[in-house]
């Protein structure tokens, strides 16, 4: 008896240890999962995700293992009708049931409060401000031709690294958002673009501004998201961090043409950034490229809302 109960003590050992090692190792893949981390607060929300995907394997594999145990080892013999014993209830076993989810829900939400604060969001929700994020010492930049392996939140195949102290706003632009098209305008240099240019490690505040309808500003490599709301300005602050090109679209549903309302997102270094700016600035403004426009314009009998003249830019991207 001693033995069959050691036996079993191991298993059960063996089986956590190969749960957890699993279910950690399927977390750490969650970060290949990802668009690549082009903003400090990118790191964080990643590491959020990883520890979520952690959690769930150990839970779906926990849950998984013990159904597929009962089945192999406890199935009924073949032939056998009987019924199994009457078991009415277990008040223990009805506790921890009850107060394993429980814990978990404030783990969870301990965490993700952690996260938020960290990445400093502050006022009400219609003024979100994003800060250099807390707790980061050193933010990363690589070339966007690196597509190396991500992981455990460290951007370690990335190359050159900035101090956080650096990270001050230096950039102010303005964003207006309309059906359909995003409209980007530089107040250094006056220059206007349909294509949003951003200096890698140097915080940057965008003004939000609807021209119509509510918008949403979202750069999946970025890990960040904005409303934008009619006859309201926000400021939104992040820190771009890696050099490459990215997409920004409209993550709210803004009419017909919404999925057309899409952008570049340039991540520069600051010297290209200034270059592109002052090259932009001799620019004369001319109509930019704007798909919505387009389709609509080779509708046939199709009635829809009209979308917005195409904006005036210096650089149409």
């Amino acid at each position: 008896m001693k033995i069959q109960k050691l036996l079993k003590i191991l298993t059960f050992a063996t089986s956590a240890i190969a749960l957890t090692t699993t279910s950690l190792w399927i977390g750490k893949q969650a970060y290949s999962w990802l668009p690549p981390q082009a903003a400090a607060e990118s790191l964080l929300v990643d590491d959020l995700i990883s520890f979520l995907v952690t959690l769930g394997a150990f839970i779906f594999l926990g849950v998984t293992g013990t159904l597929m145990y009962s089945i192999i080892f406890h199935r009924a013999k073949k032939g056998e009708i009987i019924d199994g014993p009457p078991i009415e209830g277990n008040i223990t076993l009805e506790v921890v049931w009850t107060a394993i989810p429980i814990m978990l829900v404030l783990w969870i939400a301990g965490y993700s409060y952690q996260i938020y604060e960290q990445m400093g969001i502050q006022g009400p929700n219609e003024h979100v401000h994003f800060r250099m994020p807390m707790g980061i010492e050193s933010a990363y930049a690589a070339p966007k031709e690196d597509t190396g392996t991500r992981g455990h939140g460290d951007t370690e195949n990335l190359s050159k690294t900035l101090s956080a102290s650096n990270l001050e706003p230096v950039e102010k632009i303005d964003v207006l958002a309309k059906q359909w098209a995003w409209v980007f305008h530089y107040p250094e240099k006056n220059v206007t673009s349909s294509e949003l240019h951003l200096p890698a490690n140097k915080r940057v505040r965008l003004a939000l501004q609807s021209e119509d309808v509510l918008h949403g500003l979202y750069v999946p490599a970025f890990r960040l998201k904005q409303d934008i709301v009619p006859n309201q300005t926000i400021d939104f602050e992040f820190n771009p961090i890696r050099l490459g090109k990215y997409q920004l679209t409209d993550s709210q549903y803004s009419g017909t043409y919404f999925a057309t309302m899409q952008a570049d997102v340039v991540v520069e270094s600051p010297e290209d950034y200034h270059q592109w700016l002052t090259k932009a600035a001799t620019r004369k403004l001319s109509p930019a490229k704007n798909q919505a426009a387009s389709e609509y314009a080779q509708a046939d009998g199709w009635t829809t809302v009209a979308p917005a003249e195409p904006p005036l830019v210096n650089y149409p991207g």
